[in-house]
């Protein structure tokens, strides 16, 4: 790894100390054993953080890359790299301002991002990039790529991960995804729980620094989540490198990700209620064999367009999912009688068959489409409850690899048994054909 990898796992390991040790410590034990303290135990991560480093290495031997790691318990990670999927290059803040990357596998299978590599030079991280994609059969897209989209933005001199790769289909304005945040019930609701917070801190009647730096801490906790939206999703790019996608996002960390078409499970198209005035919809992917088990959910590559318009949306469906037409789907409501268990939510209900995919419609305030091809369905299922079974209604529910699937609520039993036994037909039809 890079000689200042221990720096940068150090200054990680300082913020999470002094985010443990929290405020309440600080006024229990004064300020001077407070400030030892934390740089005692960040001098004791530092020194673990180097002999890491010392005994942390890797090597691609054949096929296989190997990771060596571990001073008394050495343990080896052998990666067979037919079961790559993506190598994805992760740049913190401090990495970037340290000229660094990580690289993230994505192997098929993982519960979890498998061998992170941190820290690396950026050349270097591109040139690993490239001969671990080569060697599993997936080979960059060359250097010089079609003209970008006008409005797409172009990439510095030298900056292999500042654009993705390949066609470029998308670029998501700063301007939108802001106004886009504004747009939601929590930007809303932020005034009301800052103002919470000022009243408690007002109503203690307490200017002490523990005082103030925990309201202060508080109303950053209630701040973050919409704050963080923006900085993942900032300078939004989509583009095709041939069977696959590239995905570049983020501000103060950077992330360039790759999304397999072939992997994909399914599509869903949400249109938030305070959206649908400006004609804007999200685009989102359900992705097999990416780390579901992660804890950190931004690292799941399912983002596809964090906001846009009808065409746009329509644009990028019918990249992901060749012959599908966003505009012109069949769709059917349930029965009349359906109304009796959703007598809101009856009209908007919907499923319907194309010659590729599946369809089904939901939701009253957040409209949500979900769409999954055939060639992707694991099973197909005929639920009824007891309610359903007085009103003849029945559920039928397709599950993917992925974990998401689709439900066609409230069908007419009759008709939900034959739709789940065109949708196995074709679902069969359609891996014989692949």
């Amino acid at each position: 790894m890079h000689p200042l990898s221990p720096a940068l796992h150090g200054a990680k390991s300082l913020v999470v100390v002094i985010a443990g040790l929290s405020w309440s410590t600080l006024s229990r034990v004064g300020f001077g054993w407070f400030v030892a303290m934390v740089i005692v135990i960040a001098l004791g991560a530092t020194v673990l953080a180097v002999v890491s480093w010392y005994n942390t290495g890797y090597q691609v031997v054949g096929r296989e890359l190997r990771i060596h790691e571990g001073l008394l318990w050495r343990r080896t990670r052998a990666i067979p790299l037919e079961r790559l999927q993506a190598v994805e290059v992760v740049r913190p803040l401090l990495a970037q301002l340290t000229g660094l990357a990580e690289l993230r596998l994505e192997v098929v299978g993982g519960g979890k991002t498998e061998a992170p590599l941190a820290f690396l030079s950026v050349a270097e991280a591109a040139v690993l990039r490239q001969r671990l994609l080569a060697l599993a059969g997936r080979p960059p897209a060359a250097a010089q790529g079609p003209r970008p989209p006008e409005g797409y933005p172009a990439a510095p001199a030298g900056a292999e991960s500042a654009a993705p790769a390949g066609r470029p289909l998308h670029a998501v304005s700063n301007r939108d995804l802001l106004v886009s945040q504004l747009l939601t019930p929590q930007a809303f609701l932020l005034p009301l729980g800052v103002a919470f917070v000022a009243a408690q801190f007002l109503s203690e009647g307490s200017w002490s620094f523990i005082a103030v730096a925990s309201t202060l801490t508080a109303m950053a906790g209630i701040l973050l989540q919409p704050i963080r939206r923006v900085l993942d999703d900032w300078r939004f790019q989509l583009a095709r490198d041939d069977d696959r996608l590239r995905i570049h996002n983020g501000l103060l960390e950077t992330r360039v990700q790759t999304v397999p078409l072939h992997r994909v499970q399914t599509v869903g198209v949400t249109w938030p209620l305070l959206w649908r005035v400006k004609g804007w919809l999200r685009l989102r992917l359900e992705v097999a064999g990416y780390a579901a088990g992660e804890p950190d959910q931004r690292n799941r590559p399912d983002r596809l367009l964090p906001v846009g318009d009808q065409a746009t949306g329509a644009a990028i469906v019918a990249e992901v999912l060749p012959g599908v037409t966003l505009s012109s789907l069949p769709l059917s409501s349930p029965p009349d009688r359906a109304r009796w268990v959703n007598p809101l939510s009856r009209q908007v209900l919907g499923a319907g068959l194309t010659e590729h995919v599946f369809v089904v419609r939901s939701g009253l305030l957040t409209r949500q489409l979900t769409i999954v091809p055939y060639a992707r369905f694991q099973s197909v299922r005929v639920v009824q409850g007891p309610v359903q079974r007085l009103l003849r209604l029945a559920t039928v529910h397709v599950d993917t690899a992925g974990g998401a699937g689709a439900a066609a609520v409230d069908r007419d039993v009759a008709d939900a048994w034959a739709l789940a036994a065109e949708l196995t037909a074709r679902g069969h039809a359609t891996r014989r054909a692949g």
